[in-house]
């Protein structure tokens, strides 16, 4: 059983018992989160995939982590113009442990 789901504009495969890293949501570690975009679920049922999404259909997980992630740097230059601007970014991130998926 899985499901295709979408949060902070990226689709993510998610099975029960996998670990998903996602773009960070609201919460703290140990709680539970329910991802309510579901575009596909799959299962012993057969497979449904919704129009944009499946009604009624919801992936719940526990907050595993929430962190960020290694510094991205970003560095402009302009040639023969003694132009040189070095900025750094970070990422917020939040892991995930799929414990259920509803609606198959």
């Amino acid at each position: 059983m899985y499901a295709i789901v979408e949060t902070g504009g990226k689709q993510y495969r998610a099975a029960p018992g996998e670990i998903l890293q996602v773009e960070r949501l609201a919460g703290d570690v140990g709680g539970t989160v329910t991802l309510g975009r579901v575009l596909l679920v799959s299962g012993d049922g057969g497979t449904k995939v919704g129009n944009p999404v499946v009604g009624q259909a919801s992936v719940t997980g526990e907050i595993v982590e929430q962190g960020r992630s290694r510094t991205i740097t970003v560095f402009k230059k302009k040639r023969r113009k003694n132009y040189r601007r070095t900025k750094g970014h970070r990422q917020s991130f939040t892991k995930i442990r799929i414990t259920g998926i509803s609606g198959v």
